[in-house]
């Protein structure tokens, strides 16, 4: 048994890291920039959204106007969407670097303060008698008066 307590973590992150290796070399492609990421994202969403009028087709008589008619209002607006979208992306590449390491920051610190919950919660009670597992309802037990809250 290994002594190492991380290595089940370790080895979770490189199998992570292999399968995301062999995906990139089954498509062939490398990710690319957020703005670009984002870009991709877009118009595959735009893709499925306006791939939806053949599904549609099969209707008859009113049914089928209707169809058509929300199918091309929803073209438009997806159109709309891209027109507006293009020039902030085209301009602005780097805040979508911006947002992805925001976004980073925000993962990193949910785990933080997840991991630290869950420390508190699996260890028992501490020496003051207090239980970690929370109060007689299920809940997380409330600091007692006059304690500051912990938000680790």
């Amino acid at each position: 048994m290994s002594s190492d307590p991380d290595a089940w973590a370790k080895a979770c992150a490189e199998d992570l890291e292999a399968e995301k290796a062999r995906r990139r070399a089954e498509r062939g492609d490398e990710p690319g920039s957020p703005a670009e990421e984002f870009r991709r994202l877009f118009e595959a969403v735009a893709e499925k959204i306006t791939g939806t009028a053949p599904l549609l087709g099969g209707l008859g008589g009113p049914a089928a106007q209707a169809a058509e008619t929300v199918t091309e209002t929803v073209k438009g607006l997806v159109e709309q969407a891209r027109a507006a979208v293009e020039p902030v992306i085209e301009r602005n590449p780097r805040v979508f670097d911006h947002l992805a390491a925001a976004g980073g920051e925000l993962l990193a610190a949910y785990r933080s303060a997840v991991e630290g919950h869950e420390t508190r919660w699996t260890r028992g009670p501490g020496p003051a008698g207090d239980d970690p597992r929370g109060d007689d309802d299920g809940g997380p037990a409330a600091p007692p008066a006059g304690r500051p809250i912990d938000l680790d």
